[in-house]
């Protein structure tokens, strides 16, 4: 097995207190109304009216929106939407308004409305009985933001267009799996996300440098995560001596130690970040096979040659080109 692929890696965590001006950008949040359940932004009927969403006859609602109990409105960044509680003949709740940005004012007649916020991925939802008279809610998101990193040991960056990551629930589904919130999160971007825990997947490169762990975001708060991944970027070429020029017309195979297939490409360089381990490199050229074996060390970055010539042919009565 590679060492490194998929084990639990070093984090360094730690939360700030989180202001509006972080511009943070994530995460589901189950919805507090017993027995509702609030439909995927898609699952709405589109309003019919002809006059502004927001405008009309009945009484003025005003809707805000904070990270705590004990945190200020926020400012901007939100998306609010007025649903029908009932589902209309599609099957789908009414969208009777919407609007973006902070604090928000809506003229709706009166009656009883599901009334949702989003902030990135973190939302909350609330049953709302508008009147004749002006009315004030306000809605707690319970939620903060995660900013990932990650380095190779010894604090080495690791060049941000290498990197990825990926967030999904903590707990696995029925299926086993664990639904997937948001992929291909670049590094030191802010998310926002409900307070909870996460599983957060680190990708460097596109072989098999994996690291997983869960992480815990808390509501008002910026959680830093920085992971150490241990593997190293190697570009391979087959040579006829030490040295020498790239031979073209290479096909490559990398194999784990136990002989699992690991990565397949083809030219006079082949170019990865593998994982820290035990493989062995296969080039092809001209119908003749040359290997070597050959181990990776975290953050040990190099050019690897294979040579062709009768020791690493892989049929011995194979010589060099």
């Amino acid at each position: 097995m590679l060492a490194g692929f998929l084990r639990p890696f070093a984090f360094i965590f730690g939360a700030s207190v989180f202001t509006l001006a972080s511009g943070l950008a994530m995460a589901q949040q189950a919805d507090p109304l017993k027995g509702v359940k609030l439909p995927d932004l898609s699952s709405y009927a589109s309003p019919h009216s002809g006059r502004s969403l927001a405008q009309g006859e009945g009484g003025q609602l005003t809707l805000a929106a904070k990270l705590t109990e004990a945190s200020g409105d926020i400012g901007r960044g939100l998306i609010w939407r007025v649903f029908r509680p009932e589902p209309g003949p599609d099957g789908k709740l009414p969208l009777v308004a919407s609007a973006q940005g902070g604090t928000s004012m809506f003229q709706l007649e009166p009656g009883s409305y599901l009334v949702h916020a989003s902030f990135g991925r973190a939302g909350a939802t609330k049953r709302i009985t508008v009147g004749r008279e002006a009315k004030h809610e306000s809605l707690v998101l319970d939620a903060g933001g995660l900013k990932l990193d990650a380095v190779l040991a010894g604090g080495v960056r690791i060049p941000p267009e290498k990197l990825r990551f990926s967030i999904y629930e903590a707990e696995p589904g029925a299926d086993g799996d664990r639904a997937l919130i948001i992929p291909d999160v670049s590094p030191n971007s802010i998310v926002r996300l409900n307070a909870g825990v996460y599983h957060v997947v680190s990708t460097y490169g596109s072989v098999n440098a994996v690291i997983r762990s869960d992480i815990r975001v808390e509501a008002g708060k910026l959680t830093d995560a920085t992971v150490e991944h241990r593997a190293a970027e190697l570009t391979l070429k087959l040579v006829r001596d030490e040295g020498g020029e790239a031979i073209a017309d290479t096909s490559w195979s990398v194999l784990t130690g136990s002989g699992d297939p690991v990565r397949e490409s083809v030219g006079a360089f082949a170019s990865m970040v593998l994982a820290e381990g035990e493989y062995t490199i296969v080039a092809k050229n001209r119908d003749r096979i040359y290997q070597r074996d050959f181990t990776v060390v975290g953050g040990h970055n190099q050019d690897v040659e294979v040579l062709a010539n009768d020791a690493n042919a892989a049929d011995p009565n194979d010589g060099a080109d």
